[in-house]
């Protein structure tokens, strides 16, 4: 339970009751879509309580800002570093510099509220119910950072994600996939499947753009692929259930 404990910590603002260790950190990636799931029940649970209350958009937005808050914006600030360092086209070096730096640019800024617009545009133009995609976005984003980190290299040795790729075994990666997969069947059926073809899809081209730019990742674009792979199930369930209306 430990490295379970650890990934809630790291990933959420959720209280522990341990403190994370070398060697519950190194575990802690194989219960990444766990947390996932514990994320989007909250978000789940939570739009059940307001959705007789506000209209689409409020609803949309009050959701996205617990969303937010729940993960401490870590990934968001992912995704804004990522957005200064290859917006900025410089080499390599001087775009590993710009996204260490804690300071947030125009691009930065520009891709989190254009980010942010689509999540709770589409949130509020989903007909139906959302527990599906609330439940599966949070699941899947974290999924993909299990693939990310097994088949590409990581640049910095004291980054978010030294030692991760220690602790993900094929075996542990073959049971989160499952538990992955279990929750996108089990909640949308076979269109599930659907998620795991847009997680793939997203650590695919973002591996391509890592390798080609920087020669491997770092925890920015690790971030930075956790909200494209959310931004991404949310448009896919949207076009999914415009479609079978």
């Amino acid at each position: 339970m430990n490295a379970f404990f650890s990934a809630l910590s790291f990933l959420t603002r959720i209280p522990v009751p341990i403190r994370p260790n070398s060697r519950s950190w190194a575990l802690s990636v194989r219960y990444y879509p766990a947390v996932g799931l514990v994320i989007g029940s909250i978000l789940a649970g939570f739009d059940w309580a307001v959705a007789a209350w506000f209209p689409s958009w409020v609803r949309g937005v009050l959701i996205l800002g617990l969303w937010v808050w729940l993960t401490g914006g870590l990934h968001l600030d992912g995704w804004m570093d990522t957005a200064d360092g290859f917006g900025s086209y410089r080499p390599r070096e001087r775009t590993l510099e710009i996204m260490k730096d804690s300071r947030v640019g125009a691009m930065g800024v520009i891709a989190a509220i254009l980010l942010l617009l689509l999540k709770a545009s589409a949130l509020a133009s989903t007909p139906g119910p959302l527990w599906i995609p609330l439940v599966v976005a949070p699941v899947f984003g974290r999924w993909a950072l299990l693939p990310a980190i097994r088949l590409y290299p990581y640049l910095t040795q004291d980054g978010i994600g030294r030692g991760l790729r220690n602790g993900l075994t094929p075996l542990s990666l073959a049971a989160a996939t499952a538990l992955t997969l279990l929750v996108a069947v089990g909640s949308a059926g076979f269109r599930g499947v659907w998620f795991f073809v847009i997680t793939l899809v997203s650590v695919l081209l973002f591996g391509r753009a890592a390798r080609k730019r920087l020669g491997g990742w770092t925890g920015d674009m690790y971030g930075a692929l956790v909200e494209a792979t959310e931004a991404g199930v949310l448009l896919l369930w949207l076009l999914l259930t415009e479609v079978s209306v």
